[in-house]
């Protein structure tokens, strides 16, 4: 019989990416969103409002793992209407998928849920790992409160619980390098504000990969940073992004007019781009994971080439 993931909040780019991952490896995949979709290759779509038990909960039983990446976008502005929607997304799905567990008869053997580096704050240079203390903004209170209610049902005998703190996953379809791609290829990729800010960063290759080893190691638990072990500045980043494109220099965008085409263009939180942290995946590092691309120069050549954006 094949193993059983499900995924709640799984339509997405990095929810598509692990589906796809599990299902070449016999897995039959489940993914929980509010808009139906077709089966397809060993992933089937079953709705949910991502906070009320429904049929959704009977997916559950037997299953042998959840990854759980449901809630809103933090990429828009923070209006005090964003705020409680991105809050409240964060922890209802948790605590619908923690009631649906409770309710199995045989529960899934480990719960993995999405968290994020947010919760250091901007930090300059300072290096990150998961000893240090969350931040006191907005981002970082809600990342603080999302793993308190994760494991807030952590007893013993209950499914094995890991938090998986991301940073800036490089994708081809989607998530936030195409936007950049874009950028850069229009000749204007230069660094954003200082171009000092830290980008921990990491192709989906390896969050799909550290998925399935914190899932086969019965000795993960607890919260990993899942980030490159590499962090660069803005201004490498994209100066690696330019040099991959083949396009030349291009002066930077001062901070002012991040913060006026973030607010007045794209409608996301200007911090969100100018702000930082330098992050460093120490758990993953110590406990032996091996990175497939831990380059960011060859990261970003293999999502290109394999985007046909070059050869």
């Amino acid at each position: 019989m094949n193993r059983k993931l499900i995924i709640p909040g799984g339509s997405g780019f990095l929810g598509t990416a692990l589906a796809q991952t599990f299902a070449r490896e016999y897995w039959d995949v489940v993914i929980l969103s509010r808009r139906a979709a077709p089966p397809t290759g060993g992933i089937r779509t079953v709705t949910w409002d991502g906070r009320t038990l429904g049929q959704w909960a009977n997916e559950l039983d037997g299953a042998d793992a959840v990854i759980n990446l449901a809630g809103r976008s933090i990429a828009c502005l923070h209006t005090p209407e964003n705020r409680r929607e991105i809050l409240a997304s964060r922890l209802e799905s948790v605590q619908a998928i923690d009631e649906a567990a409770a309710r199995c008869r045989h529960a899934p053997t480990v719960l993995v849920q999405a968290s994020a580096i947010g919760i250091y704050g901007d930090t300059g240079d300072q290096i990150c790992d998961e000893t240090v203390p969350p931040a006191k903004d907005f981002i970082a209170e809600v990342v603080a409160a999302w793993e308190r209610t994760f494991f807030a049902r952590n007893a013993a005998g209950g499914p094995r619980r890991v938090a998986l703190r991301s940073g800036f996953i490089l994708g081809r379809n989607g998530g936030g390098l195409m936007p950049l791609i874009r950028i850069a290829r229009a000749f204007l990729g230069g660094a954003a504000g200082s171009g000092r800010q830290y980008l921990s960063w990491l192709h989906v290759d390896d969050f799909c990969s550290i998925c399935q080893w914190v899932i086969a190691r019965k000795e993960s638990r607890g919260i990993y940073n899942t980030t490159g072990p590499v962090p660069v500045t803005n201004t490498e980043f994209m100066r690696e992004l330019r040099k991959a494109l083949i396009r030349p220099w291009s002066p930077p965008a001062p901070a002012w007019a991040v913060r006026l085409v973030g607010r007045l263009v794209i409608k996301v939180e200007p911090s969100l781009i100018l702000a930082g942290c330098r992050c460093v995946p120490r758990r993953l590092l110590t406990e032996e994971f091996v990175f497939q691309h831990p380059d960011l120069a060859l990261a970003l050549r293999d999502l290109l080439t394999r985007s046909k954006l070059i050869s």
